[in-house]
């Protein structure tokens, strides 16, 4: 019979123009004789990046970094705790597994096993069942945190929502629609009112950019003669008819490509990009009951829930049976207010108590002792010195 034990419940604007200054279109290399090795260090750069308009409240947001930068919640939106601590709740009285649930449980576990014999399970004569039912506790703090990004994007004609309509909303302003509680999302919103169109810094506004394969000539060397204009034979290559040069596959001889930055466009939209992300942040810890079993293992199992409790900032757990649990508690909250009270808002907490069947089991078979466990809700085996671990022969 398990130890009965009492579950405590406690609880400059550049809108509507085109910045064209020292972006003419980049010069070619057409009706000139270059080599086709020539690098790409030699072609005109692109110039850099336009700087960004000082948005307020988006100070010091860059330009796709791919991390964006942290927007912080403003004080009045820490989430503090409601009403006070949980009463205690009634006793729990988790009986050990039986002789026949436990037989049951290493019969199917040899089963699962290729070469595991079934006889050790089937014939074994029980001498203990010891046992070390315990307590896993978890904290889930599901928070969200907002982060902002500049972005561009090809302009293609379509409205324009710039400065000039307006200030741009603070970052925790923005209204988004929450999803489940503790179930991890991310969502994107264009900041309303940032955007603006500048020119492309890709092809400096043309649309175009100069062929790399050719360099702008439009033409490549003779990949049949290799630029010499002859055959092995001496005749004139007919493939360039003699001239050692074939048209460029690659820009079908124009010289020149559609800028992919703004798809030929010359234009791109700027905005910033609010990202709004939701996680469920997981502290877990498993009391140790000194019975030598691999704590790992419990992470594979349920047990039954003794006790939850979710409000929007949940207490710490006090006067538990097993007092690592409560110090557990007091930890995990500590630990994650640290974390996420600077940068995020914390929407929900949830803290739950199961306790885990833990059995070990020892027997006798064929005059031997042994043992194994039986844990968790679904009765699974842990038996590392099972006896007969192969049925196989080899002839």
């Amino acid at each position: 019979m398990a130890a009965e034990g009492q579950a405590i419940r406690v609880s400059s604007q550049s809108y509507g123009a085109v910045d064209q200054m020292s972006h003419a279109p980049a010069e070619g290399y057409f009706g000139t004789i270059v080599p086709d090795d020539i690098t790409s260090g030699n072609e005109p750069s692109a110039p850099p990046f336009y700087p960004m308009d000082d948005v307020s409240g988006y100070e010091g947001t860059a330009l796709g970094d791919g991390g964006g930068k942290g927007l912080p919640p403003p004080s009045d939106l820490v989430t503090d705790r409601g009403g006070g601590p949980h009463t205690a709740q009634t006793d729990w009285n988790i009986p050990a597994v039986s002789e026949d649930a436990a037989k049951e449980a290493l019969i199917l576990y040899a089963a699962s096993k290729c070469c595991y014999s079934s006889a050790p399970a089937k014939e074994m004569v029980f001498r203990t069942l010891q046992p070390f039912n315990t307590y896993r506790y978890r904290l889930e703090t599901f928070t969200e945190s907002r982060s902002s990004e500049w972005k561009t994007t090809p302009y293609k004609g379509e409205f324009v929502d710039s400065f000039s309509l307006g200030p741009a909303p603070l970052p925790w302003t923005i209204q988004v629609e929450v999803p489940t509680m503790f179930t991890d999302n991310i969502t994107r919103v264009k900041v309303p009112h940032t955007s603006s169109l500048k020119g492309c810094h890709n092809c400096r506004c043309s649309g175009t950019i100069r062929c790399t394969k050719c360099h702008g000539r439009g033409k490549v060397q003779c990949w049949i003669c290799h630029g010499s204009g002859k055959q092995l034979s001496k005749d004139r290559c007919t493939h360039c008819r003699g001239s050692g040069r074939s048209r460029c596959n690659s820009c079908s001889g124009s010289g020149h490509k559609t800028c992919i930055t703004c798809a030929g466009k010359g234009e791109l939209l700027y905005y910033i990009e609010l990202q709004v992300k939701w996680q469920n942040n997981i502290f877990e810890y498993v009391a140790d009951q000194r019975s030598g079993f691999p704590a790992d293992l419990f992470k594979e199992v349920t047990g039954q829930k003794m006790f939850v409790d979710e409000q929007s900032m949940v207490y710490p757990v006090v006067n538990f049976p097993d007092p690592s649990i409560s110090q557990a508690s007091q930890n995990a909250l500590v630990q994650h207010h640290t974390q996420f009270a600077s940068t995020s808002r914390v929407l929900r907490q949830r803290q739950t108590i199961e306790l885990i069947p833990l059995t070990k089991v020892e027997y006798e078979w064929q005059g031997k002792r042994y043992s194994y466990y039986v844990y968790g809700d679904e009765n699974r085996v842990y038996a590392e010195n099972y006896p007969k671990k192969c049925c196989c022969s080899i002839m």
